[in-house]
């Protein structure tokens, strides 16, 4: 039992910090969507329908990185930190090709804006100067997860945490600057909003840049900090490894973005109500998110270290800590929801749905707990190939048709509504939840040798 304390302490220790810089993450966006609300409502709308296409595709980028996160655990855990900077080069290579498919995409996503049914051609004009002026940030944001995904890799959780912090800080006063026009700056409206979160993607960069190079814990790293080529089999690898994530990333957001489109002709109720349920749970989501980015560290080191039984402990007690986590946070919303409900809006057919919906959010938590953990622990080993089949097949296989099936048909029961859309995510996030746990077994009871050859690819 002392292990698996001590084990969780550790955990705790990293996932922690990571749960802040997340938090500040998100408080971006909210900062971003109140100061486009607050120049006008259509800047607003436009800001919500560029972050629509911005966030799968720099998801897809973000999760190609994902892969150095247990490579480099791995190599400190095996005492190979001389192996670290060569990673880490390749890993900016890597980010600096995602970033030029990113940014294609991204500018010449106008075709997709102006193509959608009935939208304000005002709307969208503004939607499609935001994301251009967003695809400047594209670089300074990718370069940034390079340098934090070293940092996390050994086990340094605090520094994205505080770069986090400082690009909060950065992004009100720029959002004020470059939306309204002061300073004598032009007045910008949605599109300044797009400068000012490009500028603080590379304020965030350049300052976790100077963290590294000055910190004391990486000088054996930074010391040999001399150019290289493009290491074509290191890059084929870390693709490999981050392939599957990246498209497990997009398929997930895809999914949420698809279900919202299913219920915008519903109404405005029906949206209303769904829109604070899905909110409310994300912010959720970020606990065990957090504690699975915490989880591929330590596996991945415990597997580096040489040690199958004490990857699966950390595996193990990642996966207690999130259950216990995910009582609370059911607990905390069922008790909760309608209070919860009041502070996004106070329309009492809004609020009673989206209790409703939170209820069925509540039931999911611990399914979606376990899943992202065993996504993590999958992480850790290596095994991303699976990750992405098992997301695949529960949301797009099994959640999003019977979802729909639930909420839009009468084949079952009568049409359910946006609920049948939550029933749809109960069942693929149990269903993702079960075949995490499944393949992660399996992997646990290899020969340990062969646990060990696979880590050390």
């Amino acid at each position: 039992m002392q292990k698996y304390s001590s084990e969780a302490r550790q955990l705790l220790a990293l996932a922690i910090p990571v749960i802040l810089a997340q938090v500040a993450q998100s408080s971006m966006g909210f900062v971003d969507t109140v100061l486009a609300g607050g120049y006008s409502a259509t800047d607003m709308a436009a800001v919500a329908i560029g972050t629509s296409i911005w966030l799968p595709a720099i998801l897809f980028a973000h999760g190609l990185l994902l892969a150095l996160t247990p490579t480099i655990a791995q190599l400190n855990g095996a005492g190979r930190r001389d192996r670290v900077a060569h990673q880490v080069r390749q890993g900016y290579w890597l980010a600096g090709f995602s970033s030029l498919l990113v940014m294609v995409v991204l500018w010449n996503a106008g075709h997709i804006i102006h193509a959608m049914h009935d939208i304000d051609p005002k709307m969208a004009d503004i939607a499609v100067g935001y994301l251009r002026a967003l695809v400047w940030g594209v670089p300074g944001y990718l370069l940034f997860q390079v340098a934090r995904n070293q940092c996390e890799g050994l086990a340094k959780t605090k520094p994205g945490m505080v770069m986090g912090f400082i690009g909060l800080l950065v992004n009100i006063p720029l959002n004020y600057i470059f939306i309204y026009g002061h300073f004598g700056m032009p007045e910008m409206g949605g599109v300044g909003c797009g400068v000012a979160t490009a500028s603080v993607y590379w304020v965030m960069y350049l300052c976790m840049t100077l963290w590294v190079r000055r910190a004391r814990s990486m000088r054996d790293i930074t010391a040999d900090s001399r150019f290289e080529k493009p290491d074509w089999q290191v890059l084929k690898r870390l693709t490999q490894l981050g392939l599957p994530i990246a498209l497990a990333l997009f398929f997930e957001v895809t999914l949420f973005a698809v279900v919202a489109l299913l219920v915008s002709p519903l109404g405005i109720v029906d949206v209303a109500g769904h829109q604070i349920a899905l909110n409310f749970s994300s912010l959720m989501f970020v606990l065990p998110l957090s504690l699975a980015m915490a989880v591929t560290i330590r596996v991945g080191y415990r597997l580096g270290q040489g040690s199958a039984e004490q990857a699966k402990t950390s595996a193990l007690t990642g996966l207690m800590v999130g259950v216990g986590m995910a009582c609370v946070t059911a607990l905390f919303t069922v008790t909760l929801r309608e209070q919860i409900a009041l502070l996004y809006n106070d329309n009492p057919a809004v609020v009673a749905l989206a209790s409703q919906l939170m209820l069925l959010a509540a039931i999911y938590q611990l399914s979606d707990s376990i899943q992202v953990i065993g996504s993590g622990i999958l992480r850790g080993y290596k095994d991303t190939r699976w990750i992405f089949y098992i997301t695949f097949t529960a949301y797009w296989v099994l959640g999003l048709p019977s979802g729909y099936i639930l909420a839009l048909t009468d084949w079952v029961v009568p049409p359910m509504g946006p609920a049948g859309f939550w029933m749809g995510f109960i069942i693929g996030l149990t269903s993702a939840a079960v075949l995490m746990m499944t393949r992660m077994r399996f992997l646990q009871r290899q020969p340990h040798a062969v646990i060990l050859q696979r880590a050390s690819r």
